[in-house]
């Protein structure tokens, strides 16, 4: 499936966060309070993101993550929108927009905290990541 078919099946909200970079309501989306075992991935390029090991609690009312899976996927971009100054994260493959990233991350984790949108993230389960084409992140929760 290309890119284009793949858009086609997003949600509004979906669409709207990553192709026209929204942001969802805090404390209103999938992935606040989600915290079971497994990867979250780019909802367009189905590309990995983030891991459940690196995910917290930051009372923001968004998803938030220490660091990301692997480098490469995620690209920084500095943003200046709504009158703030702030650093834009964007997958790399899809271009899609997913959150912001800011400095007040716990320290014990690195720093950061990656602020990302819930829809524009597809979860997958630990159990389901060998049958799901995800199966060499297995040994992150070994």
């Amino acid at each position: 499936m290309n890119k284009e078919e793949r858009l086609k099946q997003l949600s509004q909200m979906q669409y709207y966060v990553t192709q026209q970079n929204g942001t969802e309501p805090p404390y209103q989306n999938e992935f606040d309070q989600h915290f079971e075992e497994g990867i979250y991935v780019d909802i367009v390029s189905g590309k990995p993101l983030f891991s459940s090991k690196d995910k917290y609690d930051a009372g923001c009312g968004w998803p938030s993550f220490a660091k990301p899976i692997e480098d490469g996927e995620i690209e920084e971009r500095f943003d200046t929108s709504h009158g703030m100054r702030r650093v834009e994260v964007r997958s790399k493959s899809a271009d899609s927009h997913l959150g912001h990233l800011f400095p007040d991350g716990p320290r014990e984790l690195g720093g950061l905290r990656y602020c990302i949108n819930s829809a524009s993230l597809r979860f997958i389960p630990k159990d389901q990541l060998e049958s799901e084409g995800y199966g060499e992140y297995l040994k992150i929760f070994e």
